[in-house]
């Protein structure tokens, strides 16, 4: 009768463990979703920024339409792919999409920008000074939030990666999740200086 009760006692102890194992891992799961909720509010603002930003731009750069082609473009395709990362944040795959498609829409960003130096006027309009200040605030709370959904998946990660939860992990299908990296577009060389 006692060994049974200490059986009972050690399988008590196992369902036990086993549930807050996976509380925890449910847990850190929904810390990387709540994260990648923040990052979906700045990228959605960045989004809807551009298509303001093009048709005030259009009327100065009627020459550019490739350009102001491909940054529509790369708009469209970064916004397909944080509604696909948005389905399931901790789907790695999803979220190496949506992290390629920001570095494309951020080169074509870019792109228009240094453009745009060609054109005082435009340089010199209210709202295109406006955009670009708000695209800038835009991109800085884009890098925060991206930060903290980087430590969240590094929390999540580490629950899932680390013995015993790796364990449960692996029975429950919780699967490690991707960072979310963005390309950013290359930095204009400073030109060199000789005084010689």
């Amino acid at each position: 009768m006692i060994s049974f009760l200490i059986f009972l006692g050690i399988i008590a102890v196992i369902v036990f463990w086993a549930i807050g194992i996976y509380n925890r891992l449910v847990n850190e799961r929904n810390r990387v979703r709540n994260a990648f909720a923040q990052i979906d509010v700045q990228l959605t603002r960045r989004h809807d920024l551009i298509p303001n930003l093009v048709e005030a731009v259009k009327g100065y750069m009627k020459h550019e339409r490739e350009t102001l082609e491909g940054v529509i473009k790369a708009r469209n395709a970064a916004v397909s792919s944080l509604d696909a990362a948005k389905a399931d944040p901790a789907n790695a795959m999803a979220i190496k999409e949506l992290g390629a498609s920001e570095g494309a829409l951020s080169s074509m960003l870019s792109r228009l920008f240094a453009l745009s130096e060609a054109y005082p006027d435009l340089k010199a309009n209210q709202n295109m000074m406006q955009f670009q200040e708000e695209l800038a605030s835009t991109e800085n709370k884009i890098a925060f939030s991206r930060q903290a959904f980087n430590d969240s998946v590094m929390g999540y990660n580490n629950s899932v990666q680390n013995f015993p939860n790796n364990v449960m992990a692996g029975f429950f299908s919780f699967e490690a999740a991707e960072f979310l990296e963005i390309d950013e577009p290359e930095k204009r060389e400073a030109p060199e200086v000789s005084f010689t």
